[in-house]
């Protein structure tokens, strides 16, 4: 028999493949790295076995485990996924899914982004699993990530509990040569069981469940397929060495390059919580010393409870924040075994390009509306790639998910009450305005705020990689017109308008901070398509050229600040880079002294 060809793998698609393999067949997400891919590979392991699986991006990540848990009620295999900060927004759900159990194979993913590499914060969702008492599986390697998939789905089937997978970003976005095993079909019939007692229990039952939560986590200690894995036994030293996620994979490769593979004693945990209680109980007799690297709270060393043995986050010896990189997992162990320690390489000198908007991005028009019609005001803002209006000053806060019509309103509220004016224009995405923004919207109308809200409808949840949004419907659905959710919040000002024709957009901006100031919130849809979303054609437009009347003031490349756009130090002028120029036009708009134009048409 010949054993099945290996394929390269990033983290994300071996975890998909394996949640598949084990035969999950309800899965739902929401967009947000570094757990985007998850549901996209779900979705193409569906297609290239030929299952038969409910898949969705839901409106959220609450809605989206909601979805996956009534699955699971309902007998199936089912999981969600989404990124850490997205947990909080599922966490309500979460919290009492574990108390209620699951029937069939419940999965949560969440992927943990330490540094952080693209979130607001570098939180560690296995703090979110210990508040919910659930038990959560930490893979090092894409590898383990499609094989704790499995483990993962078996453990909850075991306790009836909702169990927690969570990878980090170099676990998601890793690659490695996988051999992909045969799907197993489970041939389950959906079959909910009535049981009022349970499913919606009332406090006094509550009470009881949590009591058998906290006996399920008992045994869960003591479940042989999630022990920590003694990697080198035959190791003679004193001190020992436990690793849990990605840390573990970088002291396996560090232990080989110190040489100090028959020296230290390494454990990867495979189950971070909760800890095994032999594992604690061995090592805390066996080793006089014991170094612990985890990403990004001490959740292990704090189960371990001896600060005399133990060093890790928690006594400073390893760095409380941040990515434990390759680097300083090296010199942590070579310190931890007193050998020397390698020297770390030199940074980089010399800074790079920030980041900003793609040349022709709608959003850098709309910023650039908001800051001509009102020019004194306070911008809220949202998450997503419009976050990047903070370049154009077109950004003043960016809390979370939502926040910036809250935000708005709050504003408004606070100089009201003390007898002041000003105008506050909030940006928020059309994802994110499914997502988060509608109820405190309804808020706003309700309590009498006046602010506006310009919604940047591009189309497409853009900064994740284009996945839908609820305005393009489903196959069995149907599409979500943002313009009529507005009107039914009791929205009486709402109109829409292209970001590219900044003069009318700009009208239309102004139109509405008129309004606001006196009637209510007022809300413009700046509707006009993500220019990297390549499921649409792409628009051919003349390119922008430069004339001699450019007098170099720096407006179109500083206060616009578009890439297509380049200030020429030798000549004063600026010149237009035709590889990236999307030729729309804006820019003939923006340039004080007119001496932008459109080229020809390209063919």
């Amino acid at each position: 028999m010949t054993e099945p060809q290996k394929i390269l793998m990033q983290g994300n698609e071996a975890l998909a493949r394996g949640l598949v393999e084990h035969g999950c067949v309800v899965a739902a997400s929401y967009p947000g790295t570094p757990a985007s891919e998850i549901l996209t590979a779900i979705q193409a392991w569906q297609k290239a076995e030929g299952l038969t699986m409910h898949l969705e991006w839901s409106v959220n990540e609450k809605v989206a485990l909601e979805i996956a848990y009534a699955a699971s009620q309902a007998g199936l295999r089912a999981a969600t996924a989404m990124k850490q900060v997205g947990l909080n927004v599922a966490s309500d759900p979460l919290m009492s899914a574990a108390y209620l159990g699951v029937v069939g194979g419940f999965v949560v993913v969440s992927a943990d982004d330490p540094g952080p590499h693209s979130s607001q914060t570098e939180q560690d969702s296995r703090l979110t699993a210990m508040l919910a008492k659930i038990p959560v599986l930490d893979p090092a390697s894409p590898a383990d990530a499609r094989e704790f998939a499995g483990i993962a789905f078996e453990l909850s089937e075991a306790f009836s509990i909702p169990v927690m997978l969570r990878p980090t970003t170099r676990v998601c976005h890793a690659c490695q040569d996988i051999a992909p095993a045969p799907v197993e079909k489970l041939g389950r019939l959906a079959a909910f069981t009535k049981d009022p007692s349970r499913w919606a229990a009332t406090p006094n039952f509550r009470y009881r469940l949590h009591v058998q939560l906290n006996e399920k986590l008992e045994r869960i200690a003591a479940y042989g397929q999630t022990a920590p894995r003694l990697i080198n036994p035959q190791a003679k030293s004193r001190r020992a060495l436990v690793a849990s996620g990605a840390a573990a994979g970088y002291a396996s490769e560090a232990l080989t390059s110190l040489g100090l593979v028959d020296e230290l004693a390494f454990y990867q945990v495979i189950q971070p919580y909760p800890l095994h209680t032999a594992f604690t109980e061995e090592v805390l007799a066996r080793f006089d010393e014991i170094l612990v690297l985890e990403e990004t709270t001490g959740v292990i060393e704090m189960q371990l409870r001896d600060r005399y043995k133990v060093r890790g986050k928690l006594s400073s010896t390893v760095p409380e924040a941040g990515e434990l990189l390759p680097e300083i997992v090296e010199r942590l162990i070579a310190g931890f075994a007193g050998c020397p320690a390698p020297l770390l390489p030199e940074p980089p000198t010399g800074g790079g390009r920030r980041p900003t908007l793609c040349p022709g991005c709608p959003h850098r028009a709309s910023f650039y509306a908001i800051k001509r019609a009102a020019p004194k005001g306070i911008y809220p803002s949202d998450i997503g790639c419009y976050t990047l209006g903070l370049n154009l000053g077109g950004v003043d806060t960016v809390l979370c998910m939502g926040a910036a019509v809250s935000q708005a309103a709050g504003f408004h509220q606070a100089y009201r009450i003390t007898g002041q004016e000003k105008d506050v224009v909030a940006t928020i995405g059309d994802s994110t305005f499914f997502h988060a923004g509608i109820p405190p919207l309804i808020d706003a109308v309700a309590q009498g705020a006046r602010f506006v809200l310009v919604i940047l409808d591009n189309a497409t949840t853009a900064m994740t990689g284009n996945q839908p949004t609820p305005a393009h419907g489903t196959p069995a659905g149907q599409p979500v017109v943002i313009e009529d959710i507005v009107r039914g919040c009791g929205v009486r000002f709402c109109t829409t308008g292209d970001p590219l024709d900044l003069p009318g957009f700009t009208r239309l901006v102004k139109e509405a901070v008129l309004f606001a100031r006196e009637e209510g919130v007022a809300v413009v849809i700046a509707k006009s398509p993500c220019l990297v979303d390549r499921s649409r054609p792409a628009a051919k437009r003349p390119q922008a050229a430069v004339d001699a009347t450019c007098t170099g003031c720096k407006v179109c490349t500083s206060q616009f600040e578009c890439p297509a756009l380049v200030y020429d130090d030798a000549t004063k002028k600026v010149t237009v880079d035709l590889m990236i120029c999307s030729g729309c036009g804006v820019c003939l708009d923006v340039c004080p002294q007119q001496a932008i134009s459109r080229r020809e048409e390209r063919p």
